[in-house]
């Protein structure tokens, strides 16, 4: 195998490949990174993008940092797969990374999440004390090495992808995966996909000020309340827009107002802290009502999702959030956006609006 770490590895939902592969593939040519993806099988729940001329593929690594994609689950810098001998496993990797004087504070042994990948779970648990006593021995795993990770990703007994993580641009959740306990007296499990958009696009410290008590909030086509729920959580007043009826529960608490109209031209007669949506409907007239509502400044920040069509998904993705951006730069509002699949959503996409100021 080649001994330089020419390949950036990216973890995804299974079924997501091509899609992943359609945004890292056009996001590459954009800012001038030549490779290609060599490895995008359907329902793997990875793929690989190798650069050219065999040369590190740690530029694309930081040029394209985990947080400004949208299907990629986990962003590494990886050696090509290294084939092991059942015999000894240990060896092969420890050798590669003495070859490849890379040191790390700390070492995950990781599978695809899909069923086969599970299954592989087993085997690298058996494996880890040995492989960390070997990786210690050999001055790979320190103390202090800057905050780096070692990612042994495990594609079958006997193949491994050897990757590196840093700070800052990687999720420090196992696999990608933010796991979240549902709670038993939520109305729906789309509960939890607000929840994991919080913690992916609002800071952990910055939720005192951004998510507190007596804020206003709007959800749009909330019912039965699984969104209204998160809201309620944390302390706010929620107008709740649907025809539909809202779980009693969340009556109970005094703090929602249950409005029977139409979320798509209902308008507040107030500007709002928030305004979460998770209605299925076609991802363009979700961006059309989103835009007016950004554009009149009605609320400060948004959590919306965009249901996805069965094919060329990044396409659409791509589509709406350069209306949206466009939109809000001719109309001289200032804002950031940020899209990203979750774990916990499926065909659909989430994205996160703050207006600057």
């Amino acid at each position: 195998m080649n001994r330089v770490p020419n390949e950036w590895l990216l973890y995804c939902r299974a079924g997501f490949e091509p899609d992943l592969a359609a945004e890292v593939t056009e996001r590459a040519s954009e800012i001038g990174e030549f490779g290609q993806v060599v490895m995008a099988e359907p329902n793997s729940g990875f793929i690989r993008w190798q650069s050219h001329d065999l040369q590190p593929a740690n530029n694309i690594h930081r040029e394209l940092p985990l947080r400004s994609l949208v299907f990629a689950r986990q962003s590494l810098v990886a050696f090509e797969p290294l084939a092991l001998s059942r015999e000894d496993r240990i060896s092969p990797i420890a050798n590669l990374i003495k070859e490849s004087g890379w040191n790390f504070e700390s070492i995950w042994h990781e599978t695809p999440d899909t069923n086969d990948g599970k299954t592989l779970g087993r085997l690298a648990k058996s494996l880890s004390r040995p492989l960390e006593s070997a990786l210690k021995r050999g001055g790979g795993l320190r103390r202090k090495a800057g905050g780096r990770r070692l990612h042994l990703f495990w594609l079958a007994g006997d193949a491994i992808q050897v990757g590196i993580s840093f700070p800052g641009n990687r999720s420090d959740h196992p696999g990608g995966i933010l796991r979240l306990r549902h709670p038993a007296d939520a109305p729906s499990r789309s509960t939890l996909k607000l929840e994991e958009a919080w913690h992916t696009f609002v800071p952990k410290e910055a939720w005192e000020a951004r998510l507190h008590d007596g804020m206003q909030a709007v959800d749009l086509g909330a019912a039965p309340g699984g969104w209204t729920y998160q809201l309620v959580r944390r302390g706010m007043f929620v107008y709740a827009i649907d025809n539909g009826p809202m779980a009693p529960g969340l009556m109970a608490t005094g703090q929602v107002e249950h409005l029977r109209e139409d979320g798509f031209v209902w308008e507040p007669p107030y500007r709002l802290d928030w305004l979460v949506c998770d209605i299925v409907d076609k991802p363009m007239r979700v961006i059309d009502m989103v835009e007016r509502w950004l554009i009149k400044r009605w609320c400060r920040e948004a959590i919306f999702n965009l249901k996805l069509p069965m094919k060329k998904r990044w396409d659409e993705v791509r589509r709406c959030l350069i209306r949206l951006e466009n939109a809000l730069k001719a109309a001289g509002v200032s804002a950031s956006i940020a899209c990203r699949h979750l774990y916990h959503d499926r065909e659909e996409v989430t994205v996160h609006v703050r207006l600057d100021g």
